[in-house]
């Protein structure tokens, strides 16, 4: 073999189709791209997790719908009916429906990704692929189950006003899905930290149901924010789900009132939790096979 030979196949070994790099920054461009060329990886997780949860089961994707039809009918009952809470004049169906999609959605995505590094440890501790796939992943299908429960509620959403219920859509309207993103983004940061942090003290998992437990009657799900009490009032405010609950009765329903200064904060909150959660995240997914 030639030295022209040999220096044409060393310069073919040079050309790798994937080069495999210490991360040096959390917040970097080729993060991004990395996670781009993965993309069929995040579909297959979704598959994984749609067939998963609901192999062997009589109803499948049907209970998507099945529990929060449910569970606004007991809130009719309970909170309506029996309590006489009001729900400035928007019909109870609409009114608890809407809650209670958007709390699933948020609780949904803080869960799953609460649970990436103990639910994952398997697959994580024996081949490389960016991490961040998974918190993705998991983010999208309960966006998919949102999208679901959004086309019932659009059901019920037009037949009363076809009846003549007390119903104001705004243009703002168009601005759901941006909604949907904040309420993601908010959920997911919230979930990576817990997620980082469960990797050492796993007692915080019961903490985490007991805490949203708690969390969903300090928000306006079961009742609007113009019932809520003045004096408990900064609940709301450090609450981050208050403000797009609340914006979406405003935007659909036109019905309830957010001051801009509880957005502000819902969003600043926001922000804080996923830049705070893909730190954490980062940080613990190089060192978390050793702790788990």
């Amino acid at each position: 073999m030639d030295k022209n030979t040999t220096k044409a196949i060393e310069k073919d070994d040079e050309n790798w189709d994937l080069i495999l790099q210490p991360k040096v920054r959390t917040l970097d461009s080729k993060h991004i791209r990395e996670l781009i060329s993965y993309r069929d990886l995040i579909l297959l997780f979704i598959k994984r997790d749609f067939t998963t949860q609901y192999k062997q089961t009589i109803l499948g994707p049907l209970w998507y719908l099945v529990q929060p039809l449910v569970t606004t009918v007991c809130y009719t009952f309970v909170f309506g009916k029996l309590a006489n809470i009001g729900t400035d004049e928007v019909p109870y169906m609409l009114f608890y429906f809407a809650g209670t999609m958007l709390w699933t959605y948020f609780t949904g995505v803080l869960n799953s990704a609460a649970g990436i590094f103990s639910s994952n440890s398997g697959i994580f501790s024996k081949v490389y692929f960016p991490r961040l796939t998974v918190p993705i992943s998991t983010t999208v299908g309960q966006m998919i189950k949102l999208a679901l429960q959004f086309m019932c509620l659009l059901v019920f959403y037009f037949y009363f006003i076809f009846k003549g219920a007390p119903v104001h859509p705004s243009w703002k309207v168009c601005l759901f899905p941006l909604l949907v993103l904040w309420i993601g983004f908010l959920g997911c940061g919230l979930g990576m930290i817990v997620s980082s942090l469960t990797t050492k003290y796993r007692d915080l998992n019961q903490l985490l149901g007991f805490g949203l437990s708690l969390a969903m009657y300090a928000t306006p799900i079961v009742y609007p924010l113009s019932q809520a009490p003045e004096k408990f009032q900064w609940f709301f405010y450090i609450n981050p789900m208050s403000a797009p609950i609340e914006l979406f009765r405003i935007w659909f329903y036109g019905a309830g009132h957010v001051p801009v200064t509880m957005t502000l904060i819902s969003l600043a909150v926001t922000g804080l939790c996923f830049f705070f959660g893909l730190i954490l995240f980062n940080k613990n997914e190089r060192t978390f096979v050793d702790v788990i």
